[in-house]
């Protein structure tokens, strides 16, 4: 299965980059990339406005059971450094199952308090996908739930949709806004130790992607959760781990991949689209993915037309942390195309990651002059427009 867009793609990896200058041009002109003269004459926002706008760009992890007025996450709230938060079960810089899951009451009490501390709608995000990747356990009170995988060999949409309505319910009970999923990479490598292996790809076939995603983002819509497919522009294909360090699908990725993304953005299903820290040489020679200005600006905006929320995948996980500054990433990523920035502090821990990436992006803007305050402003109304949907 082919589309328009997708072999305009193809054409491009053909041609070799040619199209990549001609793209950036395009994305001068309608003002994605901001050249210095331009930059140089916008008048900038006031300092507290500015501010507040940055920290909705980013969202962070944290530890905690419980939090309160002196609870280092609440101190991100109130200074209005974070526009979110991301809960996991287990903590791996620590080896401790002891993080922010421990029952349903307990979380659904945390959530209440971390929303309480916030005059702007706060993002409250997981990664509850199903199967193996579950943060929502039985063992702490939760419904058990099951793979992707297990659902597109099932390919029963009916299943798929009363599956991901659980999940949803679920989700909307404890007061969590945003799922970070359905995976929507194609399975092209079954040995593949962060997707296949843990059967998060519902098929290597995009039309049972497609379907299986749409009934469980709708399912999940009906509940007013939020989804973010990803990892874009495909993860499927590789046969190393991102968490650990640098990833090439150059040799592996098909343009296929885009397929599921092309979709389901066409069909008004992405709210969030996630980006993969992989290397494909075939799309940016330079860049991995979430870094790429011709993947992101280029290719998801322009090519698949998509408008909304571009969110980062972790941007401490080993293939970003181990290659590039904490500076050199964020503004990278930002450059690129990232609304959000995700510091998922569960790969290492830093409990001032918030600020000091608050400060960073600030620094961009205000003192070296390499981020344009318009740009900051483009994501902030990305965001905004999407928090407007939160109940």
């Amino acid at each position: 299965m082919s589309s328009p867009r997708t072999e305009n793609i193809r054409i491009s990896i053909r041609f070799g980059f040619t199209m990549k200058k001609f793209l950036f041009l395009l994305l001068c002109s309608a003002g994605l990339v901001f050249c210095q003269p331009a930059f140089a004459v916008q008048k900038l926002p006031s300092s507290d406005c500015l501010d507040a706008k940055i920290g909705q760009m980013i969202l962070v992890g944290f530890r905690g059971l419980l939090v309160d007025e002196g609870s280092p996450i609440v101190r991100d709230i109130r200074s209005k450094t974070i526009g979110g938060v991301i809960l996991f079960d287990y903590d791996v810089p620590s080896g401790s199952h002891v993080r922010n899951i421990q029952s349903p009451h307990q979380v659904k009490t945390m959530v209440k308090k971390l929303k309480s501390f916030s005059d702007v709608p706060l993002f409250v995000a997981i990664d509850q996908e199903g199967g193996k990747v579950s943060r929502l356990k039985s063992c702490y009170g939760f419904p058990d739930s099951v793979s992707a995988s297990f659902l597109g060999h099932a390919d029963n949409l009916d299943e798929t949709s009363r599956t991901a309505e659980i999940t949803a319910q679920t989700l909307k009970d404890l007061g969590i806004n945003v799922n970070f999923a359905p995976v929507v990479d194609l399975n092209r490598n079954p040995e593949n130790p962060v997707i296949g292996e843990l059967e998060r790809s519902y098929s290597p076939d995009s039309s049972v992607v497609i379907r299986h995603a749409r009934a469980t983002i709708d399912a999940f819509h009906r509940y007013g959760v939020l989804c973010a497919i990803k990892h874009f522009p495909g993860h499927g294909s590789s046969d190393s781990d991102s968490h650990e360090g640098f990833v090439d699908v150059t040799d592996s990725w098909a343009p296929e991949e885009l397929l599921p993304f092309e979709a389901l953005i066409r069909l008004k299903k992405a709210d969030f689209v996630m980006t993969a820290h992989v290397m494909n040489r075939k799309l940016d020679p330079l860049w991995p993915a979430t870094l790429s200005t011709h993947i992101l600006s280029g290719i998801l905006r322009i090519n698949l037309v998509y408008t909304g929320v571009v969110i980062s995948d972790d941007l401490q996980m080993g293939a970003i942390r181990l290659n590039y500054s904490l500076e050199r990433a964020i503004y990278r990523a930002i450059l690129a195309g990232c609304d959000m920035l995700v510091f998922a502090n569960n790969s290492i821990y830093d409990e001032m990651i918030a600020s000091r990436a608050h400060s960073i992006i600030r620094k961009l803007v205000l003192q070296k002059n390499l981020i344009s305050p318009a740009r900051i402003n483009t994501s902030y109304k990305r965001i905004m427009a999407l928090k407007s949907r939160l109940h």
